[in-house]
């Protein structure tokens, strides 16, 4: 049963990439998307409130992570798509594992995810950003923020079952503005007001930024931030991966 569902899994992912080649520019806009960010930010409205030393420093490692709470919107709308045109019920009266289809769908977006990772990086590497902590700590960052992704992609996918509408994606999308700009990606949280700066720490975007601070050696890094960053995605998969799975297992009766 296992190795069905795997199967299942690998054929939704192949169906997925293969919408990549025949929309390329879905996929481009989402590439260019976060680097058009990381530079409007960093060189025209910058300038990193209660930040002391390069602000690049302190910039990428929290547009790294803001990365990954935008641009669940595509995977969102796909979902919505394919349960108000009927092709998900072509698919229940196949013989496929229950999550096939959304797990397909997360595999593609965590694909994705991971190129526009590479490509922001090697935008930072040319704007001069340098990450002082080594290669391990390096990878284990870029992990720490897939992570915080396939966290925030199951709370997409669910909300986006709940929605069941592609018109109502962009509203329950509006949701993820205040986790990507009510925390600390752009500015310390110590230049903010005090009510302000304690739900911007408790925020797990900034819980993550911090961390990858840290292990890439940047400012605002702070070690203590590392157990946060991997507990709060794993309590919110440990939620929302379940609910979205049994949401469309009830959809498929």
């Amino acid at each position: 049963m296992r190795t069905y569902a795997l199967t299942d899994s690998w054929t939704m992912t192949r169906r997925e990439l293969a919408h990549w080649a025949r929309q390329p520019g879905r996929l481009v806009v989402g590439l260019i998307f976060p680097v058009m960010l990381l530079l409007m930010f960093g060189y025209l409205v910058g300038g990193g409130r209660g930040v002391s030393g390069d602000y690049l420093d302190y910039l990428m490692p929290g547009m790294l992570a803001l990365t990954m709470a935008f641009g669940l919107e595509g995977t969102m709308l796909a979902v919505t798509q394919d349960l108000d045109k009927g092709v998900i019920d072509r698919f229940r009266a196949m013989p496929m594992a229950d999550g096939a289809v959304l797990v397909g769908r997360s595999a593609a977006d965590m694909l994705q995810s991971a190129v526009g990772l590479a490509v922001l990086i090697v935008v930072g590497l040319a704007l001069g950003w340098r990450p002082q902590g080594g290669p391990g700590p390096f990878l284990a960052a870029v992990a720490l923020l897939l992570l915080f992704r396939f966290a925030m992609l199951w709370i997409g996918i669910h909300l986006a079952l709940v929605a069941g509408k592609p018109e109502m994606v962009q509203a329950v999308q509006i949701l993820v503005w205040p986790v990507g700009f009510l925390s600390n990606a752009l500015a310390a949280p110590a230049s903010m007001p005090g009510w302000l700066g304690t739900a911007v720490e408790w925020n797990p975007m900034s819980r993550t930024a911090t961390a990858v601070r840290d292990l890439f050696g940047g400012l605002g890094a702070d070690p203590a931030h590392l157990w946060a960053a991997t507990a709060w995605p794993l309590a919110l998969l440990a939620i929302f991966f379940p609910l979205a799975v049994r949401k469309f297992a009830r959809m498929s009766r």
